[in-house]
C-alpha cells in the first residue's frame, strides 16, 4: 500500500513533532498530518520558554530535564537559535524574597534544581543595573528559551530533510481507527496512530477525550519593543509566577504571596495574570500572560488586561515599552493531571497536555510514549 507508514501522527505542534522525532530516529517510517498550512496552535503562540526551574518535583521536572538535552540536540542539528543561559525570576516584595530563600535552602538542594540567588552587588551588576530595583533574582541555570515562531518550522524542515518524516499540511483528519486514518488527502495505514490534537477535543476521539473533562485556557499576549537599549538574553519571570508554578506554589511561603495578591491586586488573581517575558532574536520582547478558562476560547480581548500586563512588564524592566503586536495564546488545560496518554483503541492513542508547559516537557514526553508503544524496556 502506497499510503502505509509505521506510525501516523495527527498534529504538528511540539507534542506531534516530539513523537515524530522519537519514532523516526528509530528508523520508522513516520507521517504527520496538520490541518493548517503551518502550525498555529500553542507551540507557536507561546513564549518559547523551556523551563526546568518551575516544574514541580517528580515526573514533570524529570521530563523537563530530559527535554532540555533533546532541545540542545535539535538546535544543533536543525540549526535554530537556543538560549541556554537560564532565566531570572525577580522578587519584588519581601514575601517573594522569603519564598526564594526558602526554595534555595530547601527544595532546590533536595531535588537538584540548579539555581543561584542574586542580591546586592550581583543583582546590581545584572544588565548594568537594569534590574537593581528588585530585592533579589533567582537564576534558573537549566532554563532555556527559543523563538518558537521560527524554531518550530525549522524543526519540521529538519525532520523532513534528515529523518525522512512525511508531512501532510492543510490536511484535515476526519477519523482514526485501528490501522487506518481517514483524511482529506485520502486514507492512510499504520500499526500505530497517535493523536496530538492540542486543545481540539471534538474532531477526533471525542468520546474518550471527554472522559478527561479537559478545558481550554486562553491567554492575552503582546510583542513589544523596549524604549531603552539593552540586549536581553534571558527569559524573565517575577514572584507572581511562584503561585502558578509547581516548583514553588505548594511551599508554605507561597501563601503569603497569594494573600498579598488578593489583598493588594485582586485583579491579578481574577484574570490569572503573572508576568513572563521572552526576548526575540530581533530585540523585541514577548510579554504576557493572563489565564481565562472555559470550554471554548473567547475571541474577545480585554484592553484592561493588556494594560495591567504592560504595567507589570514596565516595572520589571525598568523602562517603557511600545506594543507592536497582540494575539491570543491558547492551550489545553485542567485535565486529570498535567498530561494524558490515552489508549483509545488497539494501535490508537492520544497525547494531550493539560498545562501550558508543553515546550518544557514535550520532547521527553514524546520519547517516552514512543518507547512504551514499541514495547521497549525502561
Amino acid at each position: 500500500m502506497t499510503n502505509h507508514s509505521d506510525i501516523l501522527i495527527v498534529g504538528a505542534g511540539i507534542l506531534g513533532l516530539s513523537h515524530a522525532y522519537a519514532a523516526a530516529r528509530r528508523g520508522l517510517k513516520v507521517s504527520v498530518f496538520e490541518r493548517s498550512a503551518t502550525p498555529l496552535g500553542a507551540s507557536v503562540r507561546n513564549f518559547g520558554q523551556a523551563l526546568v526551574t518551575g516544574q514541580p518535583p517528580g515526573i514533570m521536572s524529570e521530563l523537563a530535564r530530559a527535554s532540555r538535552e533533546i532541545w540542545a540536540n535539535w538546535a544543533q542539528q536543525a540549526g535554530f537559535a537556543l538560549k541556554r543561559n537560564g532565566s531570572y525570576l525577580f522578587a519584588r516584595t519581601e514575601a517573594e524574597e522569603q519564598l526564594l530563600d526558602a526554595f534555595c535552602a530547601g527544595r532546590a538542594r533536595e531535588q537538584g534544581y540548579r539555581v543561584e540567588l542574586l542580591r546586592g552587588a550581583a543583582l546590581n551588576d545584572l544588565y548594568s543595573g537594569q534590574f537593581s530595583h528588585h530585592r533579589a533574582a533567582l537564576h534558573g541555570l537549566d532554563d532555556q528559551q527559543l523563538y518558537s515562531r521560527e524554531a518550530i518550522p525549522t524543526l519540521i524542515e529538519y525532520l523532513h530533510r534528515e529523518l525522512g518524516v512525511t508531512f501532510h499540511f492543510s490536511t484535515l483528519v476526519r477519523e482514526v481507527e485501528p490501522g487506518q486514518l481517514h483524511s482529506t488527502a485520502g486514507t492512510f495505514h499504520a500499526e500505530q496512530i497517535i493523536v496530538c490534537s492540542g486543545h481540539d477535543y471534538q474532531t477526533l476521539l471525542a468520546e474518550p477525550i471527554s472522559q478527561l473533562q479537559p478545558s481550554i485556557c486562553r491567554l492575552q499576549m503582546l510583542r513589544a519593543r523596549p524604549q531603552v537599549e539593552f540586549n536581553l538574553q534571558h527569559a524573565l519571570l517575577t514572584g507572581l509566577s511562584c503561585v502558578h508554578y509547581g516548583a514553588f506554589s505548594d511551599l508554605p511561603e507561597a501563601a503569603a504571596i497569594q494573600a498579598q495578591i488578593l489583598r493588594e491586586s485582586p485583579h491579578l488573581h481574577e484574570h490569572g495574570i503573572h508576568l513572563l517575558i521572552s526576548p526575540t532574536p530581533y530585540g523585541e520582547l514577548i510579554i504576557g500572560d493572563s489565564h481565562h478558562y472555559g470550554s471554548d476560547a473567547s475571541p474577545f480581548n480585554a484592553e484592561q488586561v493588556d494594560t495591567w500586563m504592560l504595567e507589570l512588564a514596565e516595572h520589571t524592566l525598568g523602562c517603557k515599552v511600545q506594543v507592536v503586536e497582540r494575539w491570543q495564546g491558547v492551550y489545553g488545560a485542567k485535565g486529570p493531571g498535567p498530561f494524558s496518554l490515552l489508549q483509545a483503541a488497539p494501535g490508537v492513542s492520544a497525547a494531550l497536555m493539560h498545562t501550558g508547559v508543553g515546550m518544557s516537557v514535550g520532547p521527553a514526553l514524546g520519547e517516552g510514549h514512543i518507547a512504551r508503544l514499541l514495547g521497549e524496556s525502561a
